[in-house]
């Protein structure tokens, strides 16, 4: 279990993005991007594929302040809360990531987890659900999330079938607008955002030590996937990103869903990156161009170098743009 201290990483880590295995899965050996189909066929289903991998994924711990820090290497991002009043999770992370997890909960004290909140339904954010439930910890939720929870839910770029979720996994509080706890010294706040990433996305804000939590609402240094088949949008991504922009200042720490812990200016950079793409994307379709034909123009090419390099390759996120616009 690699240790980390400090506030925001120079450089993204492979570690960091999930899993090694499964982010060069975009490319060919002659370096030519494969279509989205193919990259995800040769990833040997990205869902089977991530949560094996996590079994023997390390975890990196990162100190912020106020007494949060972030786990980094178990799936999303867990932004971590200890305190007398037990520990408060932000994501759950992947099953096969447990015993790491709990080994580098030590790190903020003996207390149990008794709060996690799920920042949206996926599995890599939301797969530690049943043991953390077991344990007796209140699972606080967006509505939405707790309905793709409890029903099978297919996502179709994943090609894969979710069966529903155990009880003990299920949210025992869902949120319908913004909400707040008070939890170990710290007023901890709940933003339910519109339809970004999928229709049931929430960020959090530990108010007194500046640090956002966004969820998969921002990537950082990486190309975002945008869930359609649970009510994501490209509009609703970059509409998120405004209101995660609202909702910092200069000095915010920025745990993102996906990536290092960034900054104000990086979610600006996200913005910025989100609204070039989108606008050349949606002109090249009005121009009556196919998806193969936007794919061959590389519309995100100025911005392959620092956000193309990861979890969904540039190939994939023109697609998901252009379902969108």
């Amino acid at each position: 279990m690699g240790i980390f201290f400090g506030e925001r990483a120079s450089a993204p880590t492979r570690r960091g993005f999930c899993l090694c295995c499964l982010m060069t899965a975009g490319v060919t050996a002659s370096g030519e991007w494969l279509t989205p189909r193919e990259a995800f066929a040769q990833a040997q289903n990205v869902v089977d594929g991530m949560r094996g991998a996590a079994v023997s994924a390390p975890i990196a711990i990162r100190r912020l302040r106020g007494g949060v820090g972030m786990l980094e290497g178990a799936g999303g991002n867990i932004a971590v809360l200890g305190g007398s009043d037990g520990k408060l999770l932000v994501d759950a992370g992947l099953t096969g990531s447990r015993m790491k997890i709990e080994e580098a909960l030590g790190a903020f004290g003996r207390e149990p987890i008794r709060h996690l909140i799920n920042t949206h339904w996926h599995f890599d954010h939301a797969d530690g659900n049943q043991w953390i439930g077991e344990a007796g910890a209140t699972i606080i939720a967006h509505e939405n999330t707790g309905k793709y929870l409890s029903m099978t839910q297919r996502v179709e770029d994943w090609d894969f079938d979710f069966p529903p979720a155990p009880r003990l996994a299920l949210p025992s509080r869902v949120v319908r607008g913004d909400d707040v706890l008070r939890l170990n010294g710290a007023t901890v706040m709940l933003r339910a955002h519109r339809p970004a990433h999928t229709d049931g996305d929430i960020s959090v804000t530990f108010a007194e030590a500046n640090i956002l939590h966004t969820g998969d609402t921002f990537w950082n240094n990486a190309y975002p996937f945008i869930d359609y088949s649970t009510g994501g949008s490209i509009d609703g991504t970059i509409r998120a990103t405004e209101e995660n922009l609202d909702g910092s200042a200069d000095d915010t720490v920025v745990i993102p869903g996906h990536g290092p812990v960034g900054t104000r200016r990086d979610l600006r950079d996200y913005r910025d990156v989100l609204v070039d793409i989108r606008g050349k994307i949606a002109t090249l379709k009005r121009q009556g161009r196919s998806l193969e034909e936007v794919i061959a123009a590389r519309p995100t090419a100025a911005h392959d170098a620092r956000w193309g390099g990861f979890i969904i390759p540039p190939s994939l996120f023109a697609r998901l743009v252009f379902m969108g616009v």
